[in-house]
């Protein structure tokens, strides 16, 4: 691999300063791919009116085709904040305007490009803010392979589209998944499940850990709490919010008037209803089968769970 700065004189951002991160990384074979510690970009999905693309300007790579707003990262930073500060810049999207629903990351080895599926939150109409676009347009899904399309956005976007129509959301059984670690829990339930609210705020799933494409998700979580946990507070998905960016993996509590496993079941039912693939977790194996039947697309254990809260500690 090699990292070229850009030639002298080429128009790419003119008008700013430029980021160590702005030069192309040349592989072996001669390929070049702009962004020294990768590069990101949004797909953001309005459900009225399409996807946001961008026709990029003529002297970009790839110019005259239509892509995604997005562009290198910056040395250590995140995909997810690079792909919207990126969009920021290039396209006006307004602060806290979309919520991250799935990336998908294409891993060379020598360079990597990660695209953020983000869900529209508060509308917006695009704004060419840089030299980079000709034109930023809403295009229907059933319209982009009209479009002349990046090539790399192209080769994505089948897949991409296909996984625009799945929407996970997770249903856990909070008792189950606090009383699966003998930490002493018992002395404090109430804590405990708060606790356990606060640890999946903002979690990622794994596409594989849910038998999905994509690299990672950021589904929303009903977490159903019983007994002594009655009457927590969901955490705050703005708290730690300095990234312009609204939270994924936002945590609704659900608390159960009676029995949990009754809650537990309507909050599947309830979900499924709206068109989620809903994963369920729980270890209690009567309640395992009561979801299945539901309509949970799949039943994971408090262990599973566990280990995905351990791996992201």
């Amino acid at each position: 691999m090699t990292v070229v700065p850009p030639a002298a004189g080429e128009p790419r951002r003119p008008s700013g300063p430029r980021d160590p991160g702005d030069a192309w990384v040349v592989a072996p074979s001669g390929e070049k791919y702009w962004g020294r510690f990768g590069a990101a970009g949004l797909l953001a999905v309005d459900p009225e009116r399409g996807i946001l693309l961008q026709h990029r300007v003529a002297w970009s790579h790839f110019g005259g085709t239509w892509g995604l707003p997005g562009g290198a990262l910056h040395e250590g930073e995140s995909a997810i904040v690079g792909a919207v500060r990126e969009a920021q810049e290039e396209a006006g999207v307004p602060d806290a305007a979309v919520r991250p629903r799935f990336t998908s990351v294409l891993d060379l080895d020598v360079w990597s490009y990660t695209t953020v599926i983000a869900d529209v939150v508060e509308p917006f109409d695009p704004v060419i803010s840089d030299p980079e676009s000709v034109a930023l347009e809403w295009v229907p899904l059933d319209e982009v392979d009209a479009r002349p399309l990046h090539p790399g956005f192209g080769r994505a976007w089948p897949t991409l589209r296909a996984l625009l129509a799945v929407r996970p959301s997770l249903v856990v059984d909070a008792a189950n998944v606090v009383g699966s670690v003998p930490n002493g829990w018992w002395k404090d339930r109430a804590g405990a499940a708060r606790r356990l609210a606060e640890s999946l705020s903002g979690l990622s799933v794994a596409g594989s850990d849910i038998d999905l494409g994509g690299t990672a998700w950021f589904p929303p979580i009903a977490l159903v709490v019983e007994g002594a946990a009655r009457g927590i507070d969901a955490p705050d998905p703005d708290a730690d919010d300095d990234d312009a960016l609204l939270p994924a993996g936002v945590v609704s509590l659900v608390e159960a008037d009676a029995g949990g496993d009754d809650a537990i079941v309507a909050e599947v039912e309830r979900r499924v209803a709206t068109g989620a693939y809903v994963v369920a977790v729980t270890s209690d194996r009567e309640l395992q089968a009561r979801v299945a039947a539901a309509g949970a697309a799949q039943v994971r254990s408090s262990g599973w769970l566990q280990g995905i809260l351990a791996d992201a500690s």
